[in-house]
């Protein structure tokens, strides 16, 4: 789970500041406050490590994408160049990472790692882009260590080498270790694959530096870990086709929720509902939680005919209708099935990212919505992370933790603005009551300035009125 992340010069972002990511993390704010480029800056980092390119420093997106952030300059604060973004995400691992020690012959234990950060500087011309430092750090024990390279630099000038990209030299950073280089010439490093690797030669050049590449894999393993379903979602069908295929997802518009419902079935995988009842399938959770949400009766995936491959989504909106196939019911439940779906979909330890899931859906579905993801969170260990308009999503999460079935531990709730041209990140802070002792003005819009307007128009209205009649 990402406990923590703090951006710098990416898009409207000057400097987040360490920002405190919870199993339920919401934001809120304006449009055009920065909320999405937040997202945006994780779906950045993804879609680098599951591109095939090694020496591709950032993969800011193309058609295929999670998102296309366009290029270098699209990213970089006010579009200056050259310029440098940072970043630093920091995650707990489901189970400890034990790092063995090279220089022992049997299994013995060098660090077990519980909390990984990655921090990382990119710098940019119009030409170029290029890692100036990434570095893994961590707490084993009551020592800090640190692991990772940076650009060398000119010892006559201070000034880090203006080289081409293609032979950048680098250096090895090992804060509180002895690495140990193996005879021989000291050759410089190349270039880090990626934003965030060690290239071949750290583990050629030192004997006892081979174990980076499992920090390594451990941010790789986090990233894939990622779950993304955009706001603007497929229009329901009146059939699906599935040949047993197991989808990674639901697709960046939902339209891989119902193959990917249909795959649990060859999982066997349960949800218990809590206390004492009956363990459910994740169909049978996502037909509770629509009948709950007050949308529809009942609902099933069924095959068209025998051995076919074509299936129907047949739903019943009440216990006397006659039962329908989804595009012959209201819109919000084909939107709100892939949020359902992701939510019981994606692996224990997942971190699901939701972009306004409240679109086109009723206000009382929106709050309700606040109740799945918190009996996901807690059911199936995922972390949610949502931006959201909609007031009625916040008022029920207030509420929830005003009747402790959610902590203040558990919610990380945030309010983004504009300031001068900038994004500013400001926390909601919480009372064991549910109530945010620092709303921001005009948080919803001008509730009581639109109440005491309708009033003086009916007085207005009324005196006119009045007046003709004398």
């Amino acid at each position: 789970m990402i406990s923590k992340l703090r951006v710098q010069n990416f898009k409207s972002w000057q400097d987040t500041g360490e920002m405190r990511l919870a199993p339920l993390t919401a934001l809120f704010g304006t449009n055009s406050s920065g909320k999405t480029a937040l997202l945006q800056l994780l779906l950045m980092l993804k879609q680098t490590v599951e591109s095939p390119d090694r020496s591709r420093v950032l993969h800011t997106g193309d058609e295929r994408a999670y998102v296309d952030l366009g290029t270098f300059y699209d990213v970089i604060g006010k579009h200056q160049l050259p310029g440098e973004l940072a970043f630093e995400v920091t995650w707990s691992l489901l189970k400890p990472l034990r790092i063995l020690d090279p220089e022992k012959e049997q299994d013995q234990a060098l660090f077990s790692v519980k909390e990984l950060t990655l921090a990382a500087k990119i710098a940019g011309t119009n030409e170029s882009i290029s890692v100036e430092e990434f570095t893994y750090s961590f707490i084993a024990g009551r020592t800090d260590y640190k692991f990772g390279m940076k650009r060398k630099e000119n010892l006559a000038t201070g000034k880090i080498k203006e080289s081409p990209p293609k032979s950048l030299e680098y250096e090895l950073i090992a804060d509180n270790y002895a690495v140990k280089r193996y005879q021989g010439r000291p050759w410089p490093l190349p270039a880090p694959i990626k934003t965030y690797g060690f290239p071949d030669q750290v583990k050629a050049y030192y004997q006892n530096a081979g174990f980076v590449s499992e920090l390594v894999l451990a941010f790789e393993e986090l990233m894939r870990g990622v779950y993304y379903l955009g706001p603007l979602r497929e229009y329901p069908h009146r059939s699906y086709l599935w040949a047993g295929e197991q989808p990674q997802d639901v697709g960046l518009r939902g339209e891989l929720a119902v193959p990917a419902l249909l795959a649990t079935r060859n999982w066997g995988r349960v949800i218990s509902p809590g206390g004492r009842k009956r363990k459910q399938t994740v169909e049978e959770r996502m037909a509770y939680w629509l009948r709950e949400l007050g949308l529809i009766h009942s609902f099933s995936l069924k095959p068209i005919a025998e051995n076919r491959k074509d299936y129907e989504v047949r739903v019943q909106r009440t216990p006397e209708a006659p039962e329908v196939l989804i595009t012959d019911v209201g819109f919000g439940v084909s939107q709100i099935l892939p949020v359902l779906v992701l939510c019981y979909y994606a692996p224990p330890g997942s971190t699901i990212i939701l972009e306004q899931p409240e679109i086109h859906l009723h206000p009382s579905v929106q709050a309700g919505l606040a109740d799945v993801f918190i009996d996901a969170m807690t059911k199936r260990a995922v972390q949610i992370i949502v931006e959201s308009h909609s007031e009625h999503l916040l008022r029920r999460l207030q509420r929830r933790i005003a009747e402790e079935y959610l902590s203040s531990e558990q919610a990380a709730l945030y309010f983004t603005k504009i300031e001068g041209g900038e994004s500013r990140l400001e926390p909601l802070n919480l009372d064991l009551f549910g109530n945010i002792t620092n709303w921001p003005e005009n948080f919803f819009g001008d509730e009581m300035g639109d109440l005491v307007a309708m009033t003086e128009a009916t007085m207005q209205r009324q005196r006119a009125k009045k007046d003709q009649s004398l």
